[in-house]
């Protein structure tokens, strides 16, 4: 939903969307990145993410799981091509000796904005562990272009290196893609409400087998969405990128209200609003 939650800028028709880049990453930093917590953790401890593993992590975007990973003993490097929003929120959360002269130093973290190729130092050991954690499976072509990202990341990494993806779960299991038909049903009218596509079981095989990869193993992670409010979940929601579409077909208040309407039957009497979801995960492994 690299997404944010699929990747962030999605080809569509019509004007640019108008909307304020910089204050959607922050909402993005400060509430959405982390629903995704669960399936990095679960990813770190199956494959023992720590101080000897080299961290390629292609859709960094604002960097919360290179920062985790930094936290294991983890040296990361973050690609980052679609949003320099994010990622200068990702040079305050991994770099902050070059905002602050009273930070403590010490991550090992390297941020580029570009394409895998740009990330690639002759002068240090390949990378031990590429990650893609940006899910697919929600939007039909949300996944174009990520084979060509690994395959491009492949070089930099040693023989047999896993290679994480993600991936949005059945939709029956996923609360948000009733949700997330608000932006399908605006963006294109004609389509009626046909929503997010079902996401296929083998989306993630079908892309590592096109970069190449051999599939080895995956698992599934509960990925609650949780606000604290109705405004926190419009604004972590618009954040992922999945509405502009919608905003330039229609306008920003529109959006809103139907956003705003959907997510009703998720709002608990605290005010607190809930959507369970799963995610799934697959490891594969460079040739």
């Amino acid at each position: 939903m690299t997404p944010t939650l699929v990747r962030q800028h999605l080809p569509h028709a019509g004007p640019a969307p108008r909307v304020d880049l910089a204050a959607r990453a922050r909402d993005w930093s400060e509430i959405q990145e982390r629903m995704l917590v669960p399936l990095y953790e679960a990813a770190y401890e199956r494959l023992e993410v720590g101080p000897g593993t080299r961290l390629l992590g292609l859709g960094c975007g604002s960097g919360l799981a290179l920062l985790m990973a930094a936290s294991r003993g983890a040296s990361v490097t973050g690609v980052e091509s679609s949003s320099p929003e994010r990622l200068a929120l990702a040079r305050r959360r991994l770099l902050p000796a070059a905002w602050d002269t009273h930070a403590r130093t010490g991550t090992r973290a390297r941020l580029v904005a570009g394409s895998p190729k740009d990330a690639a130092d002759a002068g240090t050991a390949p990378f031990n562990l590429v990650t893609a954690f940006e899910p697919i499976g929600c939007l039909a072509g949300d996944s174009d272009g990520l084979a060509r990202l690994l395959t491009a990341a492949t070089p930099s990494a040693g023989r047999g290196t896993p290679v994480v993806l993600a991936g949005w779960g059945p939709p029956e299991r996923c609360a948000t893609s009733s949700v997330l038909r608000v932006a399908t049903r605006l963006a294109d009218p004609l389509r009626g409400t046909d929503g997010p596509r079902r996401a296929r079981r083998d989306d993630l095989e079908e892309v590592a087998q096109r970069a190449g990869l051999r599939p080895d193993g995956s698992g599934r992670v509960a990925c609650p969405f949780g606000y604290a409010d109705m405004d926190s979940a419009v604004r972590g929601l618009l954040s992922t990128g999945l509405f502009d579409a919608a905003v330039a077909a229609t306008d920003q208040a529109q959006v809103d209200k139907e956003l705003t309407e959907a997510l009703h039957p998720y709002r608990r009497t605290d005010g607190t609003v809930w959507m369970p979801n799963v995610f799934r995960y697959l490891m594969a492994r460079t040739p």
